[in-house]
């Protein structure tokens, strides 16, 4: 069973950081892609950062270009978003999701998802 554990929010002020986490297990890690995605209140779900991680290709949105950085840990069969100089506009609950290969970073192409982590930036 795909299993995906998210940690890391919080509240920041504006032009502050945070790192997310993403736990993944019950599935071959190098053969997935693992999305970074976020709803805020009265919004779609949006697709923020995504990567395959076999081919170590990555996708950003275009509003968190140059401030947010997708990594993973292998090993530790974790990704990670390094999320710098924060907006307010960033405020969100954050999900991790997982899917077989990378398509595009939208929340149609994901299978299985994470419950989330409330990132709260205030002005």
């Amino acid at each position: 069973e795909v299993q995906l554990v998210e940690s890391g929010g919080g509240l920041v002020q504006a032009g502050g950081s945070l790192r997310l986490s993403c736990a993944a297990s019950g599935f071959t890690f190098d053969d997935y892609a693992i999305g970074w995605f976020r709803q805020a209140p009265g919004k779609e779900r949006e697709g923020v950062s995504c990567i395959s991680i076999s081919a170590g290709s990555t996708y950003y949105a275009v509003s968190v270009k140059g401030r947010f950085t997708i990594s993973s840990d292998n090993a530790k069969n974790t990704v990670y978003l390094q999320m710098n100089s924060l907006k307010p506009e960033d405020t969100a609950v954050y999900y991790c999701a997982a899917d077989p290969g990378l398509v595009a970073c939208e929340v149609a192409d994901f299978g299985s998802w994470g419950q989330g982590t409330q990132v709260t930036v205030s002005s």
